[in-house]
């Protein structure tokens, strides 16, 4: 799908959609929970649909009414041997890799060849050591036996979403485990959304110091009803519009939220005051967001970006190639990357997502200035399927074509 967006201003009010990372983990805990749970407001993107079909593959049942989710938990040391499809989903993936070693069964993850290419090293390693099956064809993973309470000792520079995993399926052993997090942790701000997903449905995860965790075995889940809050991921690039010359204001988004990606009002702010540096360690998926909001306006450089390549795409380079386009000039190095300042120009030619779907978005704010085609265009729909009628609702210039290939 081609979006085309012709220049002005964007203004006007928009709610923040529902945060994805929190509904993944809602969704999860009450898959896991011993009774029916309801969550309130759950977008379904593409990577929310893929958790909510490997509940479902694992023995869970969902009833969707609008955008809430009435939810029957399953027991995954029971499941029988299953093939859950996690589309393009990062999350869903890691999340479940490990629920699938509870039962003992043969268990299939499928997913893109993209996806099934970012890196799983950790619970290769895990597997290998508790002598459990674990093959990664590239078009599959197929594992079997049961994981094992004890020790774990995890990088924490590689991906909170593997910490994640462990502490959703550990608790359900028959025994304590650890976990041992080897510094530096890296989106600590998603560990600790996990973390208060499980507390909510009543599992207590000891926090001994900074870096060790503590869970309990022969834990149960408990029913809730639970509400998704909205997502600063997302709500950043309607706000960024603010930095661009727009007048958007954003509603639905808790003023306390664990949420990490709650900085980029702190982000923007520093940026519209000229060329600045930028962590971006705990909050990778601004990225994209904050090399746009750089290049409208003076530049600026971010650091802690080396993860940025094994996202959707390698955003890193993907942002610069499509910057190029618009006359702007980007360096990239291991851990970081420059933005120069300059003025933007129209692009010559489409840009591309390169089917990530913050790519997409970050882009439609450029051509909010100078105009512009972006194609595949549909990749919003992994995160934020309504993103191009919410612009339409913001005074955005916006045609869409070829919205039959979605």
């Amino acid at each position: 799908m081609r979006a085309v967006i012709r220049p002005g201003d964007a203004f006007g009010t928009a709610a923040a959609p529902p945060s994805k990372s929190m509904a993944h983990r809602l969704l999860i805990c009450a898959g896991l929970a011993a009774g029916e749970s309801l969550i309130r407001g759950v977008a379904p993107s593409q990577d929310i649909l893929a958790t909510a079909d490997c509940l479902t593959a694992l023995g869970a049942k969902l009833d969707w009414k609008g955008n809430d989710v009435r939810v029957a938990g399953c027991d995954p040391r029971r499941a029988s041997p299953a093939r859950l499809i996690c589309r393009e989903s990062g999350s869903t993936l890691r999340f479940f890799l490990p629920l699938c070693l509870l039962s003992g069964a043969n268990m299939t993850l499928a997913g893109s060849p993209v996806l099934l290419g970012r890196p799983l090293s950790i619970y290769e390693d895990i597997c290998r050591d508790q002598g459990l099956g674990f093959e990664n064809s590239g078009e599959e993973i197929t594992v079997s036996g049961r994981l094992a309470p004890g020790e774990y000792a995890l990088p924490g520079n590689v991906s909170s979403q593997f910490i994640s995993g462990l502490l959703f399926a550990l608790p359900l052993l028959a025994e304590d485990s650890v976990l041992r997090l080897i510094p530096p942790v890296e989106s600590r701000p998603y560990l600790d959304m996990t973390l208060d997903a499980l507390r909510r449905f009543g599992v207590e995860i000891r926090e001994k110091d900074e870096y060790t965790l503590a869970v309990p075995g022969g834990a149960v889940y408990q029913p809730r009803e639970e509400e998704v809050e909205g997502d600063y991921s997302n709500a950043a690039f309607l706000e960024a519009f603010n930095c661009l010359g727009g007048r958007v204001r954003v509603t639905g988004l808790r003023e306390n939220s664990l949420q990490g990606d709650r900085v980029y009002r702190e982000y923007f702010a520093r940026l519209a005051q000229g060329p600045c540096t930028l962590d971006v360690t705990d909050c990778p998926d601004l990225a994209p967001v904050l090399l746009a909001v750089a290049a409208a306006c003076r530049g600026g450089r971010l650091t802690g970006t080396r993860r940025l390549r094994f996202k959707e795409s390698d955003r890193g380079t993907a942002m610069a190639r499509e910057l190029e386009k618009l006359g702007v000039c980007v360096t990239l190095e291991e851990n970081d990357i420059t933005v120069a300042g300059g003025s933007l120009r129209a692009p010559s030619e489409p840009l591309s997502s390169h089917n990530d779907h913050r790519v997409a978005m970050a882009l439609s704010l450029l051509c909010v200035r100078v105009g512009g085609a972006i194609e595949g265009a549909e990749a919003v729909n992994k995160s934020f399927p309504g993103y191009w009628e919410t612009l339409k609702e913001l005074n955005v210039k916006v045609e869409l074509y070829g919205v039959d290939q979605q």
